[in-house]
């Protein structure tokens, strides 16, 4: 027998501090943990959810007969699978939908019809078509997951006059303009699922339950555990349920407000999104992986479905709910999708300085008879200091045991790399990696700054002597205040340039961390001369690293 395909979630190579990627809702009060009475004594027996049953039932307007709680909504579903379906019978959705749907389906050994849905009104008339003697379940998700398309009543019916059960799964019922589970409860072959963790934000605890027929409900009560939630996760839900509504409807209120807005503003920023009636959009992009990756770079997390057919190039974007973090969102997507201004880190990114400073700080550990590497050089730039050649140097000394002052490294360090009336210094190996034509170009579509370590003096005789200097808006260089990765050098750049919206360009960790805490796209680049394998294991905060400069061409919008 075949395994079936594992479950997985959207993975990050990010850290993600506002992860939009689940349609998780906005998370409780603590005031809930306080709430639950006798924690120790919960913890000891096994479950009883009849409280939280009745609760439910009211909260319905139904008898506690009709409400099963269960393992959140997945837990609902899988028993629909479990009671009614099964190898050589067939269960009928719709395409796209609910990614649990198909996943048992093929544990339960049941075939699958799935009628394209993707927005619009919902396909009755093909699902109709579609219902043959060996179909035992029709599943409706309205609104739908991942589109946030909707059905209405009138499709209901229609589906449940020919089939012998509907499965409704209603978990955004919430955010839609019409709520489906009153209407579905008038029919004695419909039962509805439900959840706690999208409207009332208790996706950890794990609560759904099943509304229905009281013998419908007996029926899928027999099948999975028998005490699918924890006795704090029932008691927490209750204390949550019995909040003033006024508060869920404060959120939902909130969550429209920001459906409305965001597609708005993806629209205007090129994408396609599909109208919704969620808590999330669904939008077709250009470029689905770079939105993602560069969203996941500033810290948020969007979802994407590159395995899904038809869903390639599309972004699921769950709204928060909370002004702040919308805000914070809408810079994100902007940021990514339409930068302001691009920002450059000099040595490595527009400099090969592989034959000059990489060599100064090799020959002044040698002048203190330590011999280091490259790769020395390399590995203790991604700890750290990158952007300071004197700091890196004098870190390698130390490691060597010498103790020097960093004055007297300095200066032996621009000996070397300067040189002198009687010889000359590395500097003169230096050679851009951007053309001037490119670079013109780019300038003349947004305007151009360089965050250096560099003195000042330094990075403009480089810039000027390759015809680099006049195109760049601004230059902020090791005179202007703290090093990166303090963000502050960034912070000043997109201050000058009067912008909030731009990417950087980077070689080290430094770059990275400077740019993401400025509120910047980071991106990477391997420097001339650095091993290609160790760069991307040291920049994995960066959005895409790229293998030289000139590759910005073809991801700039």
């Amino acid at each position: 027998m075949t395994a079936p395909s594992a479950y997985l979630p959207q993975r990050f190579g990010h850290s993600i501090d506002l992860d939009l990627s689940k349609n998780e809702g906005r998370p409780g009060s603590t005031e809930l943990l306080a709430a639950v009475e006798d924690p120790t004594e919960l913890l000891r027996r096994y479950p009883d959810t009849s409280r939280l049953q009745a609760r439910l039932a009211k909260l319905h307007g139904v008898s506690q007969e009709s409400v099963l709680v269960t393992a959140g909504g997945d837990d609902a579903l899988m028993r629909c699978f479990m009671a009614r379906t099964g190898r050589g019978r067939q269960v009928l959705t719709t395409r796209p939908t609910f990614e649990m749907i198909p996943r048992y389906a093929e544990q339960s050994g049941a075939a699958i019809i799935e009628i394209p849905w993707r927005s619009g009104p919902f396909p009755t008339d093909a699902v109709l078509d579609a219902i043959t003697d060996t179909t035992d379940v029709v599943f409706v998700v309205s609104p739908n997951n991942p589109t946030g398309a909707v059905a209405n009543e009138s499709d209901l019916r229609k589906v449940a006059s020919e089939i012998a059960l509907v499965v409704l799964d209603a978990a955004y019922a919430h955010f839609a303009d019409d709520d489906l589970t009153d209407a579905a409860l008038e029919m004695d072959n419909v039962v509805v699922i439900r959840t706690l963790s999208k409207a009332y934000g208790l996706a950890g605890l794990r609560v759904g339950y099943l509304l229905g027929p009281a013998d419908l409900i007996a029926e899928l009560s027999l099948y999975g555990s028998p005490y699918p939630v924890s006795s704090l996760s029932a008691a927490a839900a209750l204390a949550r349920l019995d909040r003033p509504p006024s508060d869920l409807d404060r959120f939902v209120g909130e969550v429209k407000r920001e459906r409305t807005e965001v597609t708005r503003i993806l629209r205007d920023l090129g994408c396609e999104p599909l109208p919704s009636q969620a808590n999330f959009v669904l939008a077709e992009c250009a470029d689905a992986e770079w939105l993602v990756s560069g969203s996941a770079a500033l810290g948020v997390g969007l979802r994407r479905f590159p395995e899904r057919v038809g869903l390639e190039n599309a972004v699921r974007i769950t709204l928060p709910g909370d002004q702040r973090d919308f805000e914070r969102l809408v810079h994100t997507l902007g940021t990514v999708l339409a930068p302001e201004a691009l920002i450059f880190d000099l040595d490595g990114v527009l400099a090969d300085v592989s034959r000059s400073q990489t060599i100064a700080i090799i020959e002044t550990a040698r002048s203190y008879d330590i011999e280091v590497t490259r790769e020395d050089v390399e590995r203790v730039q991604a700890e750290g200091s990158a952007n300071d050649d004197w700091a890196v140097t004098k870190k390698l000394c130390s490691l060597a045991g010498v103790e020097s002052p960093l004055k007297e490294v300095t200066e032996r360090f621009e000996t070397v790399y300067q040189g002198s009336d009687d010889s000359p210094g590395l500097k003169r190996h230096e050679r851009p990696l951007v053309d001037p034509v490119t670079w013109r170009r780019w300038a003349g579509v947004r305007p151009l700054a360089v965050v250096t370590g560099r003195p000042r003096k330094d990075a403009e005789e480089f810039l000027a002597r390759f015809d680099l200097l006049e195109p760049v808006s601004m230059v902020v260089a090791r005179e202007d205040g703290p090093l990166k990765p303090d963000p502050a050098p960034v912070r000043r750049a997109l201050e000058h340039l009067r912008v909030s919206r731009a990417w950087m360009l980077g070689d080290t960790p430094d770059d990275v961390a400077a740019a993401r805490a400025a509120g910047v796209v980071p991106l990477g680049v391997v420097a001339p001369g650095d091993d290609v394998t160790r760069t991307r294991a040291t920049l994995v905060g960066a959005a895409r690293i790229l293998e030289r400069t000139v590759d910005l061409e073809g991801l700039l919008p």
